[in-house]
């Protein structure tokens, strides 16, 4: 299949997790997800990401967000592993690792690339909203761990600018101003940002973050 690109559908699929059997739809209803891929079982960068995302639990749950998680490897692996990661990080894992040992989701969402590496998957991270569709695609190499706190710092803006006719600037986090989005006319800003905006540039109208 062809590279999945922002705003395709993500594909559905049932697959072996240690949750159980899940479909990934009907499992993420109208929440939010995030699915990442690791290369490995056992490997020391994958135990210290699974620890850190069962960490942030509370984080993802407060916005509404499902993670699960997929590696080639099969499921008694990932049960074995499953106690080094709460050894090593504290977390005990609470979201589901699909087990991918034929690499058919592995296959669907692109996440092996042959000059990388032609067996594992590299660190794909997906953030997929509640109509099902690719909001955001990451690509890190197996050498690099991940930077969930610019995740949820995604999400955070995925969720704002689905709401709000913003966007948001370089760097920005949760409660800094955001941008107004240039399709509005300033009369429309007025009514739509009752506490007003900036204009930097005819094109760049700065505001403070409207649910805030």
């Amino acid at each position: 299949m062809a590279t999945l690109r922002l705003g395709d559908e993500a594909p559905d699929f049932t697959a072996a997790t240690t949750d159980g059997t899940l479909s990934f739809h009907e499992w993420k209803g109208d929440s939010w997800a995030v699915l990442f891929s690791h290369p490995k079982d056992f490997t020391p960068v994958c135990t210290t990401e699974l620890g850190r995302v069962a960490g942030l639990k509370p984080e993802f749950d407060k916005r509404n967000v499902k993670a699960i998680g997929v590696s080639v490897d099969p499921l008694e692996d990932h049960h074995a592993w499953a106690g080094d990661i709460e050894e090593v990080t504290g977390n005990a894992l609470n979201f589901p690792l699909i087990a991918d040992s034929d690499r058919k989701i592995a296959d669907l969402y692109d996440m092996i690339h042959p000059n990388a590496n032609d067996t594992l998957t590299v660190r794909s991270v997906f953030i997929i909203g509640p109509d099902n569709k690719v909001k955001l695609t990451l690509t890190y190499p197996a050498s690099t761990g991940r930077n969930f706190d610019e995740i949820l710092r995604v999400i955070d803006s995925l969720q704002l600018t689905a709401q709000y006719t913003v966007a948001t600037p370089a760097d920005w986090k949760d409660g800094d101003n955001v941008i107004v989005a240039p399709a509005l006319s300033d009369e429309e800003a007025k009514q739509r940002f009752p506490k007003g905006f900036e204009t930097k540039k005819p094109y760049l109208r700065v505001t403070p973050q409207p649910n805030k």
